[in-house]
């Protein structure tokens, strides 16, 4: 039984947490309170977060993720470390997201210093908050860390384009902390097809040069993720991967029907794998978008003004269309699904092949965001909604971060004994 954590709950939690003695493991068969039991839950497993986009805010920037910016605010973002006590979430893989220019030696050689100076402002931030987070490279830098008090930041890139057609690429990020590659973003590059780009209509699948790609991730022990992947690409990597792949932020596609969610077979198929699916936030891949002219007509006029806003290279204009895009938000906000839909898509996955191969990756500062949970100060109402549902403290536990961090060290356990 691991020592308690310190975390920081608003007051309403502190009051209800007078009863937790009087609470047993199953809610449902006693007559105490859910919140209080989901609240005790929470404090207790590891809570990991698999997929978030705070870190593109930090280069160039004096915003800081060490210190608290109220929710809701606009420029606030969804992250930041006292808000990661506030909710009890234990670590975050942040991403280092790289836009996508032209698949081209220039094009590649700018993905890679963005990708470089992303990293050292990530890596500039942990070291300037000690006492508050650590950089977690295994399993057990994160439980290590959750026993010290800290938050475990772990690295993701997102965005295979970064690696350009350069193995020795993707060993300098491992260097210095990736620990998992998601293999495209919204547009198809070298490695593979993206769900979400069909200007060449045919789905191509996984490049000979993904395969290498894929066998390098599984040669360091880094996790392969095919969140933005398209269909064929998905299937191409679970054929050649030897080690389990993740979804790091993607639902399913049975109860929201985008292309960038799982089929109930893909789910099934990374199950057979061993894999897991990391529940996205972003409400439109919760459910079915829900009609908004004005929004949809502001949403093209800035895409027309900018392009595409993730793959925009130059710095203060990519400042500049987030600053633009925050504003759009607060005059034409969306209407967001709400927590119990999102839980809905956990049930889904535990119905389908069980609990041992879901858990949850919001996209915070990404789009991710749902009505009762919509940034990290509100994590803990994900553990009062499954209690609410019956789940148990070790059902919970594996959803929370048990699952993920089982497959990561089973990703790491398999690269060692190839002997790396």
């Amino acid at each position: 039984m691991r020592t308690q954590k310190s975390h920081f709950f608003p007051v309403t939690a502190l009051v209800a947490a007078a009863v937790l003695v009087q609470v047993a493991c199953r809610p449902e068969t006693v007559g105490g309170d859910p919140a209080a039991e989901a609240r005790r839950i929470h404090d207790r497993v590891l809570t990991v977060d698999t997929h978030c986009d705070t870190a593109m805010r930090l280069p160039g920037s004096d915003w800081d993720l060490g210190v608290r910016h109220e929710p809701g605010q606009r420029a606030s973002g969804k992250i930041d470390l006292p808000r990661m006590a506030e909710g009890g979430l234990d670590a975050e893989f942040f991403a280092v997201f790289v836009g996508q220019a032209e698949r081209n030696e220039q094009g590649y050689v700018r993905a890679r210093e963005w990708a470089l100076k992303t990293l050292d402002a990530l890596h500039a931030t942990i070291d300037k908050y000690p006492n508050l987070v650590g950089l977690a490279l295994t399993p057990a830098d994160a439980y290590r860390l959750e026993k010290e008090g800290r938050r475990a930041a772990f690295i993701g890139l997102e965005n295979g384009y970064a690696v350009g057609r350069n193995l020795a690429n993707l060993e300098e990020y491992y260097k210095l902390g990736v620990r998992y590659v998601t293999l495209c973003h919204s547009r198809d590059n070298d490695i593979c097809d993206s769900s979400t780009d069909r200007q060449d209509p045919e789905d191509r699948g996984l490049s000979d040069f993904g395969r290498e790609v894929v066998a390098a991730c599984n040669r360091l022990g880094m996790m392969v993720d095919i969140s933005h992947a398209s269909d064929r690409s998905f299937y191409d990597v679970l054929k050649v991967s030897r080690a389990p792949v993740i979804a790091s932020h993607s639902s399913c596609r049975a109860l929201a029907a985008s292309p960038r969610n799982l089929t109930d077979e893909m789910i099934r198929a990374l199950a057979a794998k061993g894999g897991v699916v990391q529940i996205c936030f972003l409400s439109n891949y919760v459910r079915a978008p829900q009609p908004n002219p004005e929004r949809e007509k502001a949403l093209q006029e800035l895409q027309a003004k900018y392009g595409a806003r993730r793959d925009i290279q130059d710095e203060a204009l990519r400042r500049k269309a987030r600053e633009e895009y925050e504003a759009l938000n607060a005059k034409y906000p969306e209407e967001k699904a709400t927590l119990r839909e999102l839980v809905d898509h956990i049930e889904h996955v535990i119905k389908l092949v069980g609990v041992d191969y879901v858990g949850i990756g919001t996209d915070f500062d990404g789009g991710g965001g749902v009505l009762g949970c919509d940034d990290v100060s509100e994590m803990y109402r994900v553990t009062e909604e499954l209690v609410r549902r019956g789940r148990t403290e070790e059902e919970i536990a594996k959803i929370w971060g048990g699952n993920i961090m089982r497959v990561f060290g089973e990703i790491i356990s398999a690269s060692q004994q190839a002997g790396r």
